[in-house]
Parts: C-alpha cells; sequence; structure tokens
C-alpha cells in the first residue's frame, strides 16, 4: 500500500502524523510511503530525515495523487476536499459531527474514512484520543501558568507553593485523561488540587496514583464551593453536541475570584461551560463575566514534537494492520477499528453524526456481512 503523510494546513498546527521512525517501520512492512515537502518541519523533523527513514519526500500535488491512504492529524479543509475519492482511505482526526461539510465530501466520493477519535478499546477508553490528552491537559496548566503573569493580563499569582504564601486551589472538570493530567502537574508544584467528577470508580482509580488530590462528586454544593475557592478553572468533561445544558453557567461566574481563570481543555463551544468560544493560538485569551478564558482548541500543536511522537505511536499499529492486511479485512478482524469507521461506499457509518447531522446511518457490523 501506498501510505501519503501530509503536511497540515489549519492555522498553528505543526503536528504531523508520521514521524521518521513510523516510516521506517511502515517501509519495513513491503510498504512504500510519500511524505509531503516540509511536513515534519513544525515538529522538528526534516525532509533528509525522513528520507534516511525510507520515504520518498514530493511535492504536495504528488503525495496527494499517489497515495492509497491519506494520514493526516487534523480534519479536511475546504482546498483539500477535491483529492477525496472513492479509491482513498482516509485515516486521521475527521470529528465530522462537527463539520457538515466535509462529512458531505466524504459521502459524496464514497471514500473510506476512519476516525483517530472515534476508536475504542475493550476498556471503552480511546487510546488514540489519551496521548492528546494528556498534551492538552498538561498544556492548558501551562497556559495558565502564563496567562495568571501580571504581564500577561493575569493578577500575578505563580501556580506553585512558594514558602509564605497560600498555595493556590485548582479545580478540574472531570477525572479522565485530561483531568488527571492536569492534577499531576499542579500536585507536583504543591497546589491544592480538586477532581469533581460523577464517577466514583474513576476518582477511586485515580486516587491511587494521585493521593494528594481532593476527589468530589460533581453536584451543584462541590461545584459553587469549587468556582468560589479556585485561582483556575479546568475542563477536562467532553460535552455532547446535542446538549443544551451545561455544568458552569453565564451567571456561575459571578461566583468567582477577583483574577480566577477558566482553561477549557476540553472545548465544546457552549459545551460544559456555557461561555465557552474556541480560541487559536495566536489569540488565545478572551474575558466574559471579567473572567479571563483560554480555550485553544489544538493545545498540543504548541507542543508539536512530543505530541507528533506519542501520536505516531498509537495510530502505527492500526496504520500497519490496515496496510498489511487491507482495510475491509483489517475492519472485519477489529471490532475496535471498525467502531472508528465514519464512512464507506457513501454510506455514514458513525451514529453520532448521523444524529447530530440527521442522516441516515448504517450499522458497520451489518455493513461487512455485505462485503
Amino acid at each position: 500500500m501506498i501510505i501519503g503523510v501530509l503536511k497540515e494546513i489549519k492555522p498553528n498546527e505543526y503536528r504531523v502524523a508520521a514521524i521518521p521512525a513510523t516510516v521506517s517501520e511502515i517501509v519495513r512492512h513491503g510498504h512504500t510511503v510519500y511524505v509531503q515537502h516540509d511536513a515534519g518541519k513544525g515538529s522538528g523533523y526534516s525532509d533528509e530525515d525522513y528520507e534516511a527513514a525510507g520515504a520518498i519526500v514530493a511535492d504536495k500535488d504528488t503525495v496527494w495523487e499517489k497515495a492509497d491512504l491519506y494520514y493526516k492529524v487534523k480534519e479536511f479543509f475546504p482546498e483539500e476536499f477535491k483529492w477525496i475519492r472513492k479509491d482513498k482511505i482516509i485515516f486521521t482526526y475527521i470529528h465530522s459531527n462537527a463539520h457538515p461539510a466535509e462529512t458531505d465530501v466524504l459521502l459524496e466520493s464514497g471514500c473510506t474514512a476512519i476516525a483517530y477519535e472515534d476508536i475504542p478499546d475493550k476498556n471503552g477508553k480511546f487510546p488514540l484520543l489519551r496521548p492528546m490528552s494528556e498534551i492538552a491537559g498538561k498544556g492548558g496548566f501551562i497556559a495558565a501558568m502564563h496567562f495568571m503573569q501580571t504581564i500577561n493580563g493575569g493578577p500575578g499569582k505563580m501556580l506553585v507553593n512558594v514558602a509564605g504564601v497560600e498555595p493556590p486551589v485548582i479545580t478540574c472538570l472531570g477525572c479522565g485523561n485530561i483531568g488527571t493530567a492536569i492534577a499531576e502537574m499542579g500536585v507536583g508544584l504543591g497546589l491544592e488540587v480538586r477532581i469533581l467528577d460523577i464517577s466514583m470508580d474513576a476518582m477511586i482509580e485515580a486516587k491511587k496514583y494521585l493521593p494528594g488530590v481532593k476527589f468530589l462528586i460533581s453536584n451543584r454544593s462541590n461545584l459553587e464551593k469549587c468556582l468560589k475557592e479556585s485561582d483556575v478553572i479546568f475542563n477536562g468533561t467532553q460535552w455532547a453536541k446535542e446538549r443544551t445544558d451545561h455544568i458552569i453557567y453565564r451567571e456561575d461566574l459571578k461566583l468567582m475570584k477577583k483574577g480566577a481563570m477558566i482553561v477549557d481543555v476540553a472545548c465544546d463551544d457552549h459545551g460544559a461551560i456555557e461561555t465557552t468560544e474556541g480560541t487559536t493560538h495566536t489569540d488565545p485569551i478572551y474575558y466574559e463575566e471579567g473572567v479571563m478564558h483560554y480555550c485553544v482548541d489544538n493545545i498540543p500543536a504548541a507542543f508539536a514534537q512530543t505530541a507528533s511522537v506519542t501520536l505516531a505511536n498509537a495510530t502505527l499499529p492500526m496504520l500497519l494492520a490496515i496496510a498489511d492486511k487491507g482495510v475491509k479485512k483489517a475492519i472485519e478482524d477489529d471490532q475496535y477499528l471498525r467502531a472508528g469507521l465514519t464512512c464507506w461506499g457513501g454510506k455514514l457509518t458513525l451514529k453520532e453524526t448521523a444524529l447530530k447531522q440527521n442522516r441516515p446511518w448504517t450499522d458497520a457490523n451489518e455493513l461487512i456481512k455485505t462485503w
């Protein structure tokens, strides 16, 4: 199979789907890898690094034309739509439920599309999201440290435990990969760290390796206490697109301390936090009700090399399964890969997108019976 590693075009996106070590493994399996010129530059990898690993470095049009499978990081943008065809396989973060125009193109083309973010494991976790969630959580903490500085518009409070000063308080909404990554940073720096979640099981498990954290059931009473006392509220709770309720409402911001900050790592517009609007690395903050908000939707891009290595490590086994077996056999053999199938031959197989966009849905488990 011919794998095409493409340069991302989203503003401020510097990650790359395959690092040179990934290319070497794919080539060892007998496949051909085309890498777009400068695709890895933002992550610290030169064209020469890829060539040494066995890739063919080529211009954009050549990679798009030659590849059987497009190996990417982000969703497709309108200027890339022309390359999506029936004979192509797409393997990337697709986020189809949030991008109806992209979904139109995927279905009209008849291509095969598999989304990283929708592939679960046997425990119901999402292994191709986990590494990005950890980096996003820790990156969000670093952003809070930056914007809490006086010179960056904050109250001048250092998010560390300094002798003679009361330790800052931070609260994480959600005990998933994002929340625990933030808590790890906070505990390490001596902060008072609280995590709110609705799952006792998740918190009991996290408590085993985060003994310094205060774990609280997410209810209104505990939330109000944390809003009043926290210096930074972090959100790591993913919010279903169809929900109209929130955890933190606009009115709740009036409970927060002067100079307190919200960092929404999950970054669902008007999601768990009503006042969330996605921002960019170029223009990362805004204020609502006097509270600074940081809601950058691709935090890992700021740590492109670390993020690219961890993403490549996570995606490579499934990429090799598709390339070695062929996409049909790989989907038949692996129920978890099959769960990440967004569309096949013009049929939408991702139920969440079908519900969100009011489109017909085809069960992938039934689809494979017709092959």
